[in-house]
């Protein structure tokens, strides 16, 4: 990974702009045009003076290994250049996906990088797949649907700004990622993306900061996508000159606020639906309907016929015949899952050796019990079920947890971790350390161990015990006739039947399906 800095003033001490390019080494105009773009700004060729008010930091090839992949065909769907890098790494991780488990070593130096320059703003240069259309880039801009609300007015003002200036240079760009509702097919409109911090948009609002994902169109060819790039580039710095001083007033007030949010709601996750009726966005106006907003979008004529090879739907497009596309628009934006935000989450001994690295690596501060602490009041995370993924994600087995907190009071072994949320990365240590979060440690394999049984009794041993349990306890055989009655899966589950005896015997091991890191509601008395 090479670090380009561009500034003629201490850059640590003006607004600092990230640009990332090659994140995945396929989509290649961020390269070229960061290039282009850092060779104008230095000379005065663009956006003159801007470096006397902010710092540029420019990563190039973030991803080295897939950056030397280099052939024909690496990306096939995309309209040059001939030949490209590959989208992985050596260790065949997208990096794109890796932000919050942080597997790879240049996921890890880049979070060094992100704690040592804290940018103000952290663009993400990509190229889009999917449909033909006449957009020729995409600007999405968070905070404006996660984080900090206080940032939203920020987030929309960057955007939008940043959309005027495209447009004036001839550019039709869209204010979302075009991600169609169904694959391949044009009619059914769009669905706009919430990304969780495992992504490059995803990750910065969690530490209360703007991300910007720029996504040009794969369709267009490559002087035109690398000079889209470049005017996006050029923009970038032109607003974060003009506002980044105000900008980072805010995100320094977010940093303050997010101290405090022990106590409160946090969102952990969101999904996209329909637009509330009645509401207009700025940027795609349209009349609501029952079944979303109906925006008129700038699409190709298109074709759909049943393949005679897949025998799948496919879509054929004419890019010489512009065509408008009523489509629906679903960018309702609305949380899915929240969690209470404690004071503290604690972690056992067991895995504070991992967790100190990673939450080390986020930025994330921490301090190790010196002596015991007995009988805390703490809350411990109960699975009721446990869903692994049927196939590897990025290398692990991740887990869909279901379950609620419980008050104990435990004894808290020294070097335990303790994690107070009273520090500005609140947010991103709550979507690292809740279990249900969609990217924290749990979701990603790291505690896979605890949600298997790993002491069970002797099937014979078993039913000897349940009919023992059965004749003596009268209430527990009605509760068990109940069930049997009223769910027919569970009656004909023999194994289930038995297990409904075995988690109420003084043998079932208490920590199965324990999540293995607590919570404190209360500060704690530590010495």
């Amino acid at each position: 990974m090479l670090a380009l800095l561009a500034c003629r003033k201490n850059p640590q001490a003006v607004p600092l702009l990230m640009i990332q390019a090659g994140i995945h080494p396929g989509e290649s105009d961020g390269k070229d045009a960061g290039f282009i773009a850092l060779r104008e700004l230095l000379s005065g060729g663009a956006a003159p003076g801007a470096l006397e008010q902010m710092a540029v930091l420019f990563v190039p090839a973030f991803n080295v290994d897939g950056h030397e992949r280099f052939r024909r065909w690496n990306r096939p769907n995309q309209n040059g250049p001939e030949e490209t890098g590959w989208r992985t790494t050596g260790q065949n991780l997208n990096l794109n996906r890796d932000y919050t488990k942080a597997d790879a070593p240049e996921m890890q130096a880049m979070l060094r990088l992100i704690n040592a320059w804290d940018p103000l703003v952290y663009a993400d240069l990509h190229v889009t797949d999917g449909a033909n259309f006449e957009p020729d880039v995409s600007i999405q801009v968070e905070p404006i649907n996660q984080g900090d609300p206080n940032l939203y007015e920020s987030g929309r003002h960057l955007r939008d700004s940043l959309i005027d200036r495209l447009t004036a240079q001839g550019s039709l760009p869209l204010p979302f990622y075009p991600d169609l509702a169904r694959v391949d097919d044009p009619a059914s409109g769009f669905l706009l993306s919430v990304y969780s911090p495992r992504f490059s948009t995803g990750y910065p609002p969690a530490r209360n900061r703007f991300a910007v994902l720029v996504e040009t169109h794969s369709w267009k060819d490559y002087a035109t996508r690398v000079r889209v790039t470049r005017n996006t580039i050029v923009g970038l710095v032109e607003l974060v000159a003009e506002h980044g001083p105000a900008w980072r007033k805010t995100v320094e007030r977010a940093d303050v606020d997010a101290a405090r949010l022990a106590g409160s709601h946090l969102p952990l996750d969101y999904s996209s639906g329909w637009r509330e009726p009645g509401r207009v966005d700025v940027a795609l106006s349209g009349a609501a309907t029952d079944e979303g907003t109906m925006i008129d979008f700038r699409g190709y004529a298109y074709t759909r016929h049943v393949s005679p090879i897949s025998g799948a739907w496919v879509t054929t497009y004419d890019p010489k015949t512009a065509q408008i596309w009523r489509v629906p628009f679903r960018d309702h934006v609305r949380p899915s899952l929240f969690a209470t935000v404690p004071h503290a989450y604690i972690v056992p001994p067991a895995y504070a050796g991992v967790m100190a690295e990673k939450l080390a690596l986020h930025g994330i501060h921490f301090k190790r019990l010196g002596h015991p602490v007995p009988n805390a009041s703490v809350e411990a995370f109960m699975a009721t079920t446990a869903t692994f993924s049927h196939a590897p994600f990025e290398g692990r087995f991740r887990v869909a947890l279901e379950g609620a907190w419980q008050s104990k009071a435990l004894d808290l072994p020294s070097d335990s971790l303790i994690v107070p949320t009273s520090q500005p990365p609140a947010r991103l240590i709550v979507a690292l350390l809740e279990p249900q979060a969609p990217d924290s440690f749990a979701a990603w394999g790291f505690f896979n161990a605890h949600f298997e049984q790993k002491e069970q009794l002797e099937p014979y041993v078993a039913e000897q015990i349940a009919r023992q349990m059965f004749d003596r306890d009268g209430e527990l055989a009605c509760e068990f006739n109940e069930k049997l009655a009223a769910d027919s899966t569970f009656a004909t589950d023999a194994a289930a039947r038995l297990e409904f005896f075995l988690r109420r015997h003084e043998s079932w091991d208490e920590r199965c399906n324990l999540y293995p890191i607590y919570r404190a509601r209360e500060q704690l008395n530590t010495p």
